[in-house]
């Protein structure tokens, strides 16, 4: 299998099959690996992968990583795929590629405690390569990276870049603070000023507040609705 390259202490484990990189990656955590261990499985027709964090700040503050590592997503894609291939980023984690859903981050931590110290947060990645379905039509709002104009990005190139680009972005928050990000996430972002659902609450996408919480407006009031709520237990 070929070896994946990482940025310094950045480690990988690959796994193979009906294994899933995002439940090893919490697995691994949960027995105390290093923050930075990259969990992958790639395949022929699907990306899988995981990053392990240990964020030390509280668990609001740290489920920044999971736009970090969209906007880390899109960085790599952009990086090599044609430019008119555009990416798209939801609040709750979908991608959008040319207007259409292929695939999804997700997101788990040691506790869901938000103002509590995540002792470790775990990003995944799931990216289909091709379609599913023999028949793309019956399925429009769905899609694949191959069936979007990206057949010669190579899987192993856009692991590697997804983590690179994302570790740029880890190291402006550290250094800037989320105001980059903000700028960044806001010119990615799908639905903003859309109405949408969320958690039970209909209402318009207003944006986010400094913690990336979704503002939701109604006819009544105006819901935060934390980041945190996408935890997955």
């Amino acid at each position: 299998m070929t070896q994946v390259s990482l940025p310094p202490l950045f480690l990988e484990q690959a796994v193979t099959g009906a294994l899933d990189p995002f439940n090893k990656a919490c697995s691994q955590a949960l027995l105390g690996c290093d923050a930075g261990l990259v969990v992958h499985n790639l395949s022929s027709d699907m990306l899988r992968a995981a990053i392990v964090f240990a964020p030390e700040v509280t668990l609001e503050e740290a489920m920044v990583m999971l736009p970090t590592c969209g906007i880390g997503f899109q960085n790599a894609l952009g990086a090599l795929a044609p430019p008119e291939v555009a990416v798209h980023l939801t609040w709750d984690g979908l991608i959008l590629i040319n207007g259409a859903r292929c695939g999804r981050l997700r997101v788990a931590a040691s506790h869901q405690k938000p103002e509590a110290a995540a002792e470790w947060l775990v990003v995944g990645l799931e990216l289909p390569l091709w379609p599913a379905s023999d028949n793309p039509g019956e399925t429009p709002d769905d899609t694949a990276l191959y069936a979007e104009g990206c057949a010669d990005v190579d899987a192993l190139n856009l692991l590697e870049s997804w983590v690179r680009h994302s570790l740029v972005w880890i190291n402006r928050w550290q250094d800037e603070g989320v105001t980059p990000l903000h700028t960044e996430w806001r010119g990615l972002a799908h639905g903003v000023g859309e109405t949408t659902n969320q958690n039970g609450h209909n209402g318009k996408f207003l944006g986010t507040d400094e913690r990336f919480g979704m503002l939701l407006r109604s006819a009544e009031t105006t819901h935060l609705i934390p980041l945190s709520t996408l935890l997955e237990t």
